[in-house]
């Protein structure tokens, strides 16, 4: 699972509006649910993201102001969040109330997981690169291994 907080600035336009008391951006259509739609698609109000993650509007509030989890912002203020993020609530209170941890800790936890993803999709991507590199190579060249005689001789002695 994927604990990485959305960056503002990603995801929908940061003007959208959402549909009267929606939660959706005016003139769409939810999809089937969170885990069905772009993952990423800043849509939800923060009274529908608190009614989907199971906990209260200022709670996500002072997740908010902690960086546990960062929701996108309109133009106007307003948060905005994704399924991502509702997904990542839904985990922050999970490790919170299931397993003892406190705040501290799962903003650590959350930390070590991103850079933890981050660096694995960066060992594929050079995993790639080297698999680019070893295909470059001509086969028609056939490696020769070199050694060098070294002599020593002893100086004059006085």
């Amino acid at each position: 699972m994927t604990l990485e907080p959305n960056t503002p600035g990603s995801g929908h336009s940061a003007g959208s509006t959402p549909g009267p008391g929606s939660g959706h951006p005016a003139g769409s259509t939810p999809g089937p649910g969170p885990g069905h739609a772009d993952p990423d698609a800043q849509v939800f109000v923060i009274s529908v993201a608190a009614q989907l993650a199971g906990m209260h509007a200022q709670t996500l509030r002072t997740y908010d102001r902690l960086g546990l989890v960062t929701p996108h912002r309109t133009t106007g203020g307003g948060r905005r969040y994704s399924p991502r993020d509702v997904a990542l609530l839904r985990e922050v209170q999970r490790l919170s109330q299931n397993e003892g941890v406190n705040l501290a800790g799962i903003k650590r936890i959350i930390e070590l997981t991103n850079q933890v993803e981050a660096l694995q999709t960066r060992v594929t991507e050079l995993a790639h690169e080297l698999a680019n590199v070893h295909a470059s190579y001509r086969r028609d060249l056939v490696p020769v291994q070199r050694s060098a005689l070294v002599v020593w001789k002893p100086r004059h002695q006085r």
